[in-house]
């Protein structure tokens, strides 16, 4: 049981860690509110992703009460769920806000700069293209009208929202639309090529400004011309002057050291899986070393961390990790080998993964992209699972043979290379000694020595019954005769 002392502290950490995760005050968030006089600057950098969402939600919840919130875009998009977040956050946000196009907006960024209450652009930015696509082996590829139906709704919920043309913002997802404007009581209307031609009187000088096949991607000219922008603007500075807050410093509010850990943490996901399991499937199959349960348990504990921090890992998911390891522990310690509890145990702690990497259980169908945000996760899972199987093989031919020498024992050091196992009859009996067979010896039968019957065999000789023989080997438990060659000679 000692050996298993390393393994067992390593449990207790892990279960330790575990319920800090659950308790109230949350992983590592920053409860301090912003007040009327101060002016926030929060970065919307790099990827789009669940800890970009988990970094923008705190942001914005301690940004209620400030002045102002300029959202800082830099950011070719990412992942749509994490968008989608953002977005809610930065709609919920009471405080005034605006969206600052620092380099580009583009795809999930473009939807998110336009959830901001205004938008200003640096010269020479970008802003648009917002189509759904999916890598596959043939590369980018643009996803249907079930993926671009509900973000066409998005992007018009928000244009009503601000004031933007709902027709051009849609233009923005889909490549099939059309839009043309014309000039109507001293104001610019645009209009799907569909409802153009709806129109019962059709207003003359109509021009296209979206050619069927392209997808809206505007600068910060255009954005401007056509109602998206207020101003294009180069500093920081120059967007609280445009704001009304001229003289205020503003703030910077950058990711904590435990965000930026968790997207560092996210991005490695799979390969702390493949070593988790991997060596908690190690640690089943060669129990007493605990090195192998303590990389395990601290490989999946730190992807549960960065899971955690970043919204995805909640009670249920921590839940069911922490019953399927329990169920681990039973069958290490409780019932040695591989059985029914080890084989639940790794298919929950699998299951509170799989949960782990998203923030729904089943896939909404009005929601087709966690359709496929579901099926990339448990593929990730299983891929994992299968390459730790690899990996614990791989352990188990090399390294626990390697390490067994040196890690305290004790152990067997013995092998049975020159073991035998001599029967009480080959005990009583030498070379040389002769008799008389009692049977036919084919090879195998009886024969007598020292007036008792012993099991005797020759070495592919026939020997018939009542003739004299001699032992002419005694090999283990094998009493090995030939034919006497001079029965002449006193018989034992």
């Amino acid at each position: 049981m000692q050996k298993s002392t390393p393994f067992l502290v390593s449990v207790c950490f892990f279960f330790g860690w575990l319920l800090s995760c659950v308790l109230p005050a949350g992983p590592f968030h920053s409860i301090a509110r912003a007040d009327e006089a101060r002016v926030l600057v929060i970065p919307v950098s790099g990827e789009v992703s669940p800890a970009m969402a988990a970094f923008v939600e705190r942001a914005t919840r301690d940004a209620q009460g400030a002045a102002l919130v300029i959202f800082e875009m830099d950011t070719f998009g990412g992942r749509v769920d994490s968008a989608l977040k953002i977005v809610d956050a930065i709609t919920a946000l009471e405080t005034p806000s605006v969206a600052w196009v620092k380099t580009k907006a583009i795809s999930a960024g473009a939807l998110i700069a336009l959830s901001a209450d205004a938008l200003t652009m640096s010269p020479g930015t970008t802003i648009g293209d917002c189509a759904p696509i999916a890598v596959s082996q043939e590369g980018p590829k643009m996803l249907g009208e079930k993926f671009q139906s509900p973000l066409r709704a998005k992007f018009r919920a928000l244009a009503r929202k601000n004031g933007y043309s709902e027709a051009l913002a849609e233009s923005m997802v889909t490549a099939e639309l059309e839009i043309v404007a014309y000039e109507a009581e001293g104001k610019t209307v645009y209009l799907e090529r569909q409802a153009y031609e709806d129109l019962k009187v059709k207003p003359d000088h109509v021009r296209t400004v979206v050619r069927e096949g392209e997808l809206l991607t505007m600068d910060d000219v255009e954005a401007k011309a056509f109602g998206f922008s207020k101003a294009t603007l180069k500093t920081i500075a120059e967007v609280v002057a445009g704001e009304g807050k001229g003289g205020t410093a503003p703030e910077r509010v950058d990711p904590s050291w435990s965000e930026d850990l968790s997207g560092w943490i996210l991005s490695i996901a799979p390969i702390l899986m493949i070593v988790g399991l991997g060596a908690l499937y190690t640690e089943l199959k060669a129990p007493g070393f605990g090195i192998f349960g303590i990389v395990g348990l601290s490989a999946l504990a730190l992807a549960l961390f960065g899971h955690h921090i970043a919204g995805l890992a909640t009670y249920a998911e921590i839940l069911i990790i922490v019953i399927g390891v329990l169920l681990l522990v039973v069958e290490i310690f409780v019932l040695p080998g591989f059985g029914v509890a080890g084989i639940i145990g790794f298919l929950l702690v699998m299951l509170g993964l799989i949960l782990s990497l998203q923030d729904f259980v089943l896939p909404d169908p009005d929601l087709p992209w966690e359709g496929d945000l579901f099926r990339g996760n448990l593929l990730t899972v299983v891929a994992s699972f299968g390459a730790s199987l690899l990996m614990a093989m791989a352990m188990l031919r090399y390294l626990v043979p390697a390490m067994a020498g040196r890690v305290s024992g004790p152990y067997l050091d013995a092998d049975l290379k020159a073991s035998h196992a001599d029967s009480k009859e080959s005990a009583r009996i030498e070379k040389g000694a002769t008799g008389v067979a009692l049977s036919p010896l084919r090879p195998a039968g009886k024969a007598a020595f020292y007036g008792e019957p012993f099991d005797v065999v020759t070495r592919g000789d026939f020997i018939d019954r009542n003739e004299h023989v001699v032992v002419t080997a005694v090999e283990g438990n094998r009493v090995i005769v030939a034919r006497k060659v001079s029965p002449s000679e006193p018989v034992a």
